[in-house]
């Protein structure tokens, strides 16, 4: 990250920043020479000023009939990165408490499953993270999959780091290898079935109740994922995997 994008990250949008390394390097000076040494129109600075002034990153002082703004030394910048902090963490207490409950109020209750598609590295990104999410919130933090070989070497690949994060939070995973290969790994059970016809199996299922992921892949390598959030679903899925684990 660049300054810009660290103090964007704070509150201090891009033009705001040319503004106030602008300021640092001239000293107190008017808005015309603000707008000047920043290269924003005098209407837009003026405005901006007054929003930096209320966050606290500039100030002015009165120089005979107009106004001179100074910026407030870099160390204030800490401050207003704290600020920032404060608010998200109470942010998300109130979204984990109060949000979150009242949102999912408004959708509909029935008896469908819910039912998300996915594709491309990202979406298998965001599936494996929803995996860890989810189970991570669980008394059980253990889930169970099935790994076809044709599609191990692909799966992890938008998240090489997943095993290493998924034992970071402690978390359990059974799996059913369909084929040879699959590696040890830590806070992991393996069992194989080993079928002539697995060669023809490429797809990944995970289910980590209230649901289950199914991810494949078609032509040209190119991931895709359905997820589907059912408790009865899962549950089903979850028992034939049990009776099958106890055979292994």
């Amino acid at each position: 990250m660049n300054t810009a994008e660290v103090l964007r990250v704070f509150g201090l949008e891009p033009r705001e920043t040319r503004i106030y390394l602008a300021l640092l390097e001239s000293g107190p000076a008017s808005i015309r020479d603000v707008a000047d040494r920043s290269g924003i129109n005098r209407g837009t600075t003026h405005e901006l000023l007054k929003r930096m002034q209320h966050k606290g990153v500039v100030s002015y002082f009165p120089k005979g009939k107009r106004r001179h703004f100074r910026a407030e030394p870099p160390s204030r910048l800490k401050e207003l990165a704290l600020n920032h902090q404060n608010q998200v963490s109470e942010a998300m207490e109130l979204l984990e408490d109060k949000v979150i409950p009242q949102l999912s109020h408004l959708q509909p209750i029935t008896g469908n499953a819910d039912v998300h598609y996915y594709e491309g590295d990202d979406g298998i990104e965001f599936v494996l993270k929803d995996i860890l999410s989810t189970v991570s919130d669980q008394p059980n933090k253990t889930y169970c999959v099935y790994s076809a070989k044709a599609i191990r070497r692909h799966l992890y690949r938008p998240f090489p780091n997943y095993t290493r994060a998924r034992v970071k939070l402690g978390i359990n995973v059974k799996v059913i290898a369909i084929g040879e290969g699959g590696r040890d790994a830590p806070l992991a059970d393996r069992k194989w079935i080993d079928e002539k016809s697995s060669e023809n199996a490429g797809s990944y299922i995970a289910i980590y109740p209230p649901k289950v992921a199914l991810i494949s892949l078609s032509d040209g390598d190119l991931p895709t994922a359905v997820v589907i959030q059912s408790p009865t679903i899962a549950n089903t899925h979850q028992v034939i995997f049990n009776t099958l684990w106890q055979t292994l």
